[in-house]
């Protein structure tokens, strides 16, 4: 028997078996779920050749949640292989590494700041809409983020779409609340990730938590946080929404 037996897992925005995405479909697996897993472009075939490496093979959708037609198609694409979802995860983010990472946030051009808070933040609530018609009360949303209360070296426009985010989510928990949907954040610490390689002076950040993070980190581990996400959409969290759970050894509650 597992936390998730029975329920229906969407994780959406898996590339590499080196994300969170990934590791939360594995453990959501593992804890009896039906996962689908999603993609888009030139990504969408990584990602199906990627998705044998999980215990079973899931059904991979076409789904860039930009795109509105890729949004109103969603509904039926998921219903080709279950009849609702009882969870679904927002894997996904992207800024632009040559003109909003690393020291540039001074010069941050506007059309790749607003691409940035389209995929990182807007979509959070563009994929809840989406998949809304398919959950039934008790389901629940989480999405992914990095402690947007402070400002980090180097991530610059990044965190200012990750406040987006964890802003998103709490509204989301409002007007989603009524009809019983909950939506929960998990704020991890750096992992060694796609993403992560993309933002210039990582290992800043990196070596920040080594150092502090009273429980130690372990950047190349993705399986703490997924199971903090599996652990949100399963029945033992009914009464929490618009929470940001922190898994990140501890170092947000620590000082200098």
């Amino acid at each position: 028997m597992g936390i998730l037996d029975g329920k229906r897992i969407l994780v959406a925005g898996v590339t590499m078996d080196s994300s969170i995405g990934f590791a939360t479909a594995k453990v959501a697996q593992e804890q009896g779920a039906t996962v689908l897993i999603s993609n888009f472009g030139r990504a969408l075939g990584i990602t199906k050749r990627i998705a044998r490496r999980l215990p079973e093979t899931p059904p991979v959708l076409e789904l860039d949640v930009t795109d509105p037609d890729h949004l109103a198609a969603l509904p039926d694409a998921v219903r080709e292989h279950v009849d609702g979802l009882d969870g679904v995860v927002h894997s996904i983010a992207y800024g632009n590494p040559e003109t909003l990472l690393g020291g540039k946030f001074l010069d941050g051009p506007w059309d790749d700041v607003a691409q940035a808070m389209h995929v990182s933040a807007y979509s959070l609530k563009s994929l809840a809409m989406a998949c809304k018609p398919l959950m039934a009360p008790g389901s629940g949303v989480v999405g992914l983020t990095f402690d947007a209360t402070t400002s980090w070296p180097a991530y610059d426009w990044m965190g200012v779409a990750k406040a987006g985010l964890e802003s998103t989510s709490r509204y989301l928990a409002r007007y989603l609340g009524p009809e019983g949907i909950r939506v929960n954040l998990v704020s991890a610490g750096p992992l060694k990730t796609i993403a992560a390689k993309a933002i210039p002076g990582f290992e800043e950040l990196d070596d920040m938590w080594s150092s502090r993070a009273p429980l130690g980190w372990d950047n190349s581990d993705q399986e703490p946080t997924a199971r903090a996400v599996c652990a949100l959409l399963s029945d033992f969290f009914p009464a929490t929404t618009g929470e940001i759970v922190h898994v990140d050894g501890g170092f947000h509650a620590t000082g200098a």
